[in-house]
């Protein structure tokens, strides 16, 4: 079983910036993928950034080049650096993590992006 909180979410003119965090803890011998998935009210849960172990990325055209993801695998950590958000951005925002025993969400974190 593994454990992801996330951290980092708010309250966010269009135009700004956020930084999530996520955390990951339990049973993990290693980490394959980690990456943010999000949830806006109404529509159906969407990947918006994967990043392996060895760095290689990949993220929805909906984010074009607004979002970073990266990893710390010494702390098993995963960051999603997002910028110029738009209201469209507004989601509740999954941590996600892939390990031998499977897949795994956090809770999430809410971002919500005003005009």
């Amino acid at each position: 079983q593994v454990q992801l909180v996330e951290s980092g979410g708010g309250l966010v003119q269009a135009g700004g910036s956020l930084r999530l965090s996520c955390a990951a803890s339990g049973t993990i011998f290693s980490i394959n993928r980690m990456g943010w998935y999000r949830q806006a009210p109404g529509k159906e849960r969407e990947l918006v950034a994967l990043i392996t172990r060895g760095g290689i990325t990949n993220y929805a055209d909906s984010v074009g080049g607004r979002f970073t993801i990266s990893r710390d695998n010494a702390k098993n950590m995963v960051y999603l650096q997002m910028n110029s958000l738009k209201p469209e951005d507004t989601a509740v925002y999954h941590c996600y993590t892939q390990v031998f025993s499977g897949n795994y969400w956090g809770q999430g974190t809410q971002v919500t992006v005003s005009l």
